[in-house]
């Protein structure tokens, strides 16, 4: 069976709100012939007169009284369906959203993200994944809301980005180290037994490449997968952290920063999104209040 012409509802509400061909082609803004073709496939489609003449003017069918306030409603109903959104309510919006995130980012700004959300919209529930890779996958099946991050060469060139904030590496260890004492030199830097931190495993990276061209290689005793276990490890040993500034605040409390004896390239931390999202006033309200929070946590 065929789908019927749709937009055939609105000519048949019209119709039967005027109950004349000529009223209702002037409501519509159709010439009367094609406001009468339209009432022939009407009644072609609906198998019955709907509108019969009576004297000088027209009289609806008792299927077409019967199909009236049906009808109506339909029409009103797909109205609504397309009108740009409401405003949001946000005392009673109960949604949960899923953030894939870059490590530290949760311990760092989580609190005050939660914090605003739950003042605002205390329906709403966040729930924080952890970022194995840079596939866009997620974002575009709709198993993740938004994502933090670098953008890169597997980034989805769909998603959309919004930049939050720029960072860089700093050199991290804890209070009595040797290196929290005294001017630190990129050999004295390098002389260190360093954590390495890659999701991958690898054991060469940006500050790596940096202290090449000076003759230098650090040691690298462990890598691990995440830069609050790199923190991790540093608090309760001898060995540097070299990580993000911003990304780790919160987590590098009670210990010893410095800034790095070399020159790393910043790193830009995106927002990130599918387009589907784009005018979803919920995710809007959420997106606005990452963003504000990235940049009040310095």
């Amino acid at each position: 069976m065929s789908m019927p012409d749709l937009n055939l509802l609105v000519t048949l509400d019209v119709l039967l709100a005027e109950g004349s061909v000529a009223r209702a082609a002037r409501r519509l803004r159709l010439s009367p012939s094609a406001m009468s073709r339209a009432l022939a496939r009407l009644r072609e489609t609906t198998a019955d007169p709907l509108l019969v003449r009576a004297g000088r003017g027209l009289v609806p069918t008792p299927r077409a009284l019967e199909l009236r306030d049906r009808v109506s409603q339909l029409v009103q109903d797909g109205a609504a369906a397309l009108r740009p959104a409401e405003k949001l309510d946000l005392q009673r919006l109960v949604r949960t959203f899923t953030l894939r995130t870059s490590d530290g980012f949760v311990e760092n700004f989580g609190p005050q993200l939660i914090a605003r959300v739950r003042e605002e919209a205390p329906g709403v529930r966040l729930r924080f994944v952890q970022k194995p890779d840079k596939d866009s996958t997620p974002l575009r099946d709709g198993t993740v809301d938004l994502e933090t991050g670098v953008v890169g060469k597997t980034t989805g060139p769909e998603v959309r980005a919004q930049a939050l904030f720029r960072d860089h590496f700093i050199g991290v260890v804890r209070m009595g180290h040797p290196l929290s004492h005294g001017k630190i030199t990129p050999s004295r830097y390098a002389r260190g037994r360093h954590i390495g931190v890659s999701r991958r495993g690898v054991d060469k990276g940006p500050i790596d490449e940096a202290l090449n061209p000076l003759g230098l290689e650090r040691e690298i005793v462990t890598i691990v997968g995440g830069f609050s276990t790199a923190l991790a490890l540093a608090r309760a040993s001898d060995l540097i952290a070299s990580v993000p500034e911003r990304q780790t605040g919160n987590l590098r409390a009670g210990m010893h920063c410095f800034p790095l004896p070399v020159s790393t390239p910043e790193m830009a931390i995106s927002l990130l999104w599918h387009p589907r999202l784009d005018a979803d006033l919920a995710h809007r309200w959420l997106r606005g209040h990452v963003r504000d929070v990235c940049a009040a946590i310095r």
